[in-house]
C-alpha cells in the first residue's frame, strides 16, 4: 500500500523505495514474558511468526538500511538473558538484508549497555524525511526541508464492531503535523494490541486533533479505511 510517493506500507513495516530503507517499529521484546509472568497464557509461536513476517516483507526488496524505530525492549528495568537472546536473533537475521540503524525509544534506556556495537540515534533524516520514535517532539520537526515525519511509539489500532463482536486491528495512520506529512507506524509485536485511536488517550505529542487522519488497517492485506472521523460511529 502506497502511503505517500515512494513510501510503502508492507504488512507491519515501511519501505522507503527511493532510499532502499526498511523500517521496523516497536518490537517490545520481553512483552510476552511480562504477560506470562502476570498469569496470561501466551502462545509460543508469536516470536517466530514475527521473524517470518519480517523476512517475508524483506524478501525481494532492494535494501541498504534497516531502521529499528525505538522500543526494541519492553522492560524499563533489568533485561533477562532470554530477552537479550531474542534481540540478538532478530538482529542476526535482519543484518543479512542490510545495515541496522537503531533509534532510541522511551523503553530503551539500557540498550547501549547490552549492545555496545550499535550507535543509538535520536533520528534519521533521509532527504526530506525525518524518522524518529515519537515519544517527544524531535528538534528537526520544524526544519523547513523536512516534508514527512515517520514515528512509532503510539501503537495505533482501530476497534470495530461487528454485531456483538468487537475486533481490534493494528493500523498505520497518515495525517499532518504542522503542515508536514505525518505517518504513524504500528507496533510490530503481535501481542501488543495498541491504542484504539477512536477512544483511547493518545500518547505521542505529535498527535493532537487526529480526526482528519486516515487509517490503513492491517489484516490479510492493508485496507484504506478513510478518515478517523468517519469511523467514530463504528
Amino acid at each position: 500500500m502506497e502511503l505517500l510517493k515512494d513510501i510503502r506500507a508492507i504488512d507491519l513495516f515501511i519501505y522507503l523505495r527511493k532510499h532502499n530503507t526498511f523500517i521496523i517499529s516497536d518490537l517490545h521484546i520481553g512483552y510476552e514474558e511480562s504477560l506470562h509472568d502476570s498469569g496470561f497464557f501466551i502462545p509460543k509461536q508469536g516470536y517466530d511468526e514475527l521473524i517470518r513476517r519480517i523476512e517475508k516483507a524483506l524478501n525481494g526488496l532492494n535494501i541498504d538500511k534497516i531502521i529499528i524505530n525505538g522500543d526494541i525492549l519492553h522492560s524499563f528495568s533489568k533485561i533477562k538473558l532470554k530477552e537479550r537472546d531474542k534481540v540478538k536473533k532478530i538482529f542476526n537475521i535482519i543484518e543479512k538484508y542490510g545495515n541496522i540503524i537503531i533509534l532510541r525509544g522511551n523503553h530503551d534506556k539500557s540498550l547501549k549497555f547490552i549492545f555496545p556495537k550499535y550507535d543509538i540515534l535520536e533520528e534519521v533524516i533521509l532527504d526530506d524525511i525525518l524518522i524518529t520514535h515519537g515519544d517527544v517532539i524531535n528538534k528537526h520537526s520544524k526544519d523547513k526541508n523536512i516534508r514527512t515525519i515517520i514515528i512509532g511509539h503510539e501503537h495505533p489500532a482501530i476497534s470495530l464492531r461487528s454485531n456483538v463482536r468487537i475486533e481490534k486491528y493494528k493500523c498505520f495512520l497518515k495525517g499532518k503535523f504542522r503542515l508536514k506529512n505525518l505517518i504513524v507506524m504500528p507496533s510490530c509485536n503481535l501481542f501488543v494490541e495498541g491504542t484504539n485511536m477512536l477512544k483511547d488517550k493518545l500518547l505521542s505529542p505529535y498527535l493532537k486533533d487526529i480526526s482528519d487522519f486516515k487509517a490503513f488497517i492491517i489484516e490479510d492485506k492493508i485496507y484504506d479505511f478513510g478518515k478517523l472521523k468517519k469511523l467514530e460511529s463504528y
